[in-house]
């Protein structure tokens, strides 16, 4: 195929007239196409008299390579995603996979396409379900501390905004997207540049994929809860249940995901390998989403063409240390996302219209282990998280109501008694405080500094009335467990795969389900495929 770069249309020109442009650059007719695909979309805004869509776009035709000497025209890459080969090992037991996010839902949908039949463990609920759970907790205030936010089927990406944004050239990218659609995801998160499907659509996709790795002779079991790891000589030979069970395995891809403190845990006393690892802390901001929109667009804001608009920013503070957005979610609402009781947790979520009135991205500051005292300990990070939490659970009130402040306050080193234009949208009501007694000097200076600095990237990001959230602290896994570069294995044990976010190897759905693929393949490239009954 060939790939067509820059091609340009206006707001107010249909998509589907990129077949006839690309005609015009190749000097044929549209009719000669006998294929033609979106490769990518992206908004073009250097110009103040008018915004574009930009296009990249894949097309056959016969005579390929005679369109070659032409401007923004190459061969097209190969996209087809490359099928492991099986190994010749043979397989004692049925692979593993604990934890049903991301990472552990792509590792098990590859298992299955492949013939491994893996068994899936996760400790909280099947969609439907984890979602009257959420439900409850964000009306009533009643935590289920084993399926929430945090825990349960799709894992946390399932109550966010849904990115699919992929900042990786790692092919595999284009088979999780090509997965996501096929289980009901929109087309056009194959070549947005910034790709998301929303909360409510991801519900029904999660489940479509666990439907899929079942009738590919998968096993997918909820409130199942692994406790402890069985290890000979330095080898996986089975894994205990919450519920006693106990059952042999040699291999598991371990995608607890980042809040699984109580598997962390369990690992360091079973002496896995594991160090503290840089994370971020720090605040929801939330503002009227019509100033993003005006920001962004200028005068075009509010065209039927253009979405609600987005942001990533990013700033040094001059102490070098680093401050940035982080999970940005136009038109959406902050959720309350605690998964231990006594504890409060923040995070953004969307729906797939993205029509909510506010915006919310999550402000959060870079942590390093040396920060915290005893770098050499590997759940350093996770205490300091936990300290956050609590604090933030008690300054609104030991209630599920999140400790809020206006931005203008914030700056003002003040405590806000009530709010201003911008309504908080936290489910549970928020407390009005002073919100720099959660944290320590070097997070409260990097948020004020990056609070002024950004503004001017962005106008109206340090809005007086705009509205800080506590405590934004799961952006990451404090902790990583490590593994071998090649066959991505634990360095303590054999037969243990630490695969995506919780594991301290992946950053987002997308990386997170592309680490689950590489830990799926890494496994299969070992075991001949299993014979089963």
């Amino acid at each position: 195929m060939l790939r067509l770069t820059q091609l340009k249309l206006t707001l107010d020109e249909p998509i589907e007239k990129l077949p006839e442009l690309a005609a015009k650059v190749l000097h044929v007719k549209s009719s000669d196409f006998t294929a033609f695909r979106i490769y990518k979309e992206s908004i073009d805004a250097r110009s103040r008299e008018q915004l574009h869509f930009s296009y990249t776009v894949d097309l056959a035709i016969a005579g390929e390579k005679r369109f070659l000497k032409l401007k923004n025209v190459s061969l097209a890459p190969d996209l087809d995603y490359k099928r492991p080969e099986p190994g010749i090992k043979l397989l004692k037991h049925r692979p593993v996979v604990i934890g049903f996010g991301p990472a552990g839902l792509f590792a098990a949908l590859l298992l299955a396409q492949e013939g491994y039949r893996p068994i899936v463990l996760e400790r909280g609920e099947a969609v439907d379900e984890r979602v009257k759970s959420i439900i409850r907790f964000w009306t009533e205030g009643k935590l289920n501390p084993a399926s929430n936010v945090q825990f349960g089927e799709g894992g946390a990406g399932t109550f966010s905004d849904g990115k699919l944004t992929a900042r990786t050239r790692d092919l595999r990218s284009r088979k999780v997207l090509s997965e996501f659609v096929a289980a009901g995801a929109p087309e056009n998160v194959l070549y947005e540049a910034h790709p998301h499907v929303g909360t409510d659509l991801l519900r029904g996709i999660v489940k479509k994929m666990r439907e899929e790795i079942i009738r590919l002779g998968g096993e997918v079991r909820f409130n199942t809860q692994v406790t402890d790891f069985e290890l000979t000589d330095g080898e996986l030979t089975g894994i205990s249940l919450a519920n006693g069970e106990h059952f042999q395995t040699e291999n598991a891809i371990l995608a607890i995901g980042h809040s699984a403190r109580d598997t962390f845990e369990t690992l360091k006393t079973r002496e896995v390998k594991m160090t503290a690892k840089p994370f971020a802390v720090g605040l929801r901001i939330e503002h009227p989403q019509e100033v993003i929109d005006k920001s962004q667009y200028k005068e075009f804001a509010g065209h039927p063409r253009l979405k609600s608009a987005e942001y990533r920013l990013t700033y040094k503070s001059s102490t070098g240390r680093g401050v940035y957005t982080f999970c940005m979610c136009p038109g959406g609402v902050v959720v309350p996302a605690a998964s231990e009781e006594g504890h409060l947790v923040t995070n953004g979520m969307s729906e797939h219209a993205r029509d909510k009135k506010n915006a919310n991205s999550g402000l959060i500051v870079q942590v390093f282990p040396e920060d915290l005292g005893n770098s050499d300990d590997p759940m350093v990070g996770v205490a300091f998280q936990r300290d956050l939490e609590k604090k933030a659970f008690e300054l609104g009130g030991s209630s599920y109501q999140a400790p809020a402040q206006l931005v203008g306050d914030f700056l003002a080193k003040k405590a806000s008694r009530h709010g201003g234009n911008v309504r908080p949208s936290y489910a549970l009501g928020v407390k009005w405080t002073e919100l720099h007694a959660l944290f320590p000097d070097f997070v409260n200076d990097s948020l004020e500094e990056a609070l002024v600095g950004l503004d001017k990237k962005l106008h109206g990001f340090a809005m007086p009335d705009a509205v800080l959230t506590g405590v934004e602290s799961r952006s990451s896994s404090p902790v990583r467990i490590n593994r071998d570069e090649e066959s991505l294995q634990s360095v303590s044990v054999t037969g243990i795969y630490p695969a995506g976010e919780g594991a301290g190897f992946a950053g987002g759905i997308v990386s997170a389900a592309i680490d689950g693929l590489k830990c799926a393949e890494k496994l299969i490239e070992s075991y001949a495929r299993p014979e089963f009954r």
